[in-house]
């Protein structure tokens, strides 16, 4: 893997308070990785401006929003998704099968081709434990939950999931080598676990099969982001090295 093609796998997580805040980051790191993560509290905050802002500076956007409501529901606000032009966007896999058909099936009739944006599915958080499911009625592992879950996705016509890289060669197993995984949760050496609990560094992710890593407070707050985001690009290229 060359440093580009590592670069391109990084996606920066925008968990930040406000608009000039983000605009700082987008300014900073456009060009350094390849997409920027637009979460619930930027969106609420701000709406589609945010995501304007940063397709004003070139770059991409993953649109991070966990839809989870009625099939229709979900459908159309997958649609306003799409018409704002970004990458990636995704809704929960709990929500079931026929919540996730109706969107794709909103998706091929409104942007036919390759116009569309590319759809996942969460599996299950990572800041999941399997005493935090359990105590929501959720008896299955997580080994077992999330290959199935990646697999009613798959079926339903979703393009990848959001999963711990913990689960990813699981995922690879159950659905394919072309179906995206998107993996938070990453933590390379030199940065502290914060809240999540399955965790693996971005070389380990990468060589389970992981396509892109949302990598949010190990850049934003290394003593020098920049030199943080290029020895996460060392770190991807040479795990990748033959």
């Amino acid at each position: 893997m060359t440093r580009d093609e590592a670069r391109s796998k990084i996606i920066f997580a925008l968990d930040v308070d406000t608009f000039n805040t983000a605009k700082h980051w987008v300014a900073t790191l456009s060009g350094r990785v390849g997409m920027f993560k637009v979460g619930k509290q930027l969106f609420t905050a701000y709406g589609p401006d945010i995501v304007r802002m940063v397709e004003n500076f070139g770059a991409e956007v993953f649109l991070d929003l966990k839809y989870h409501d009625i099939p229709n529901t979900v459908a159309m606000a997958s649609r306003e998704a799409a018409r704002l032009k970004v990458k990636l966007f995704n809704l929960h896999a709990l929500g079931g099968y026929e919540m996730m058909a109706r969107t794709m099936e909103m998706m091929d009739k409104e942007f036919p081709g390759d116009s569309r944006p590319s759809v996942l599915a969460v599996t299950i958080l990572t800041s999941s434990t399997e005493e935090t499911l359990r105590e929501v009625g959720l008896e299955l592992p997580v080994t077992e939950m999330v290959p199935r879950l990646a697999l009613l996705a798959k079926k339903a016509g979703i393009d990848g999931v959001v999963a711990s890289p913990r689960e990813v060669s699981l995922i690879r197993q159950a659905c394919g080598s072309d179906f995206l995984i998107v993996t938070p949760g990453v933590r390379p050496s030199f940065a502290t676990t914060d809240d999540q609990k399955r965790i693996m560094t971005p070389a380990e992710a990468i060589a389970t099969g992981a396509d892109y890593l949302v990598i949010g407070r190990p850049i934003s707050a290394a003593a020098d982001p920049l030199q943080a985001v290029e020895a996460i690009v060392d770190e991807m290229a040479d795990s990748c090295k033959v």
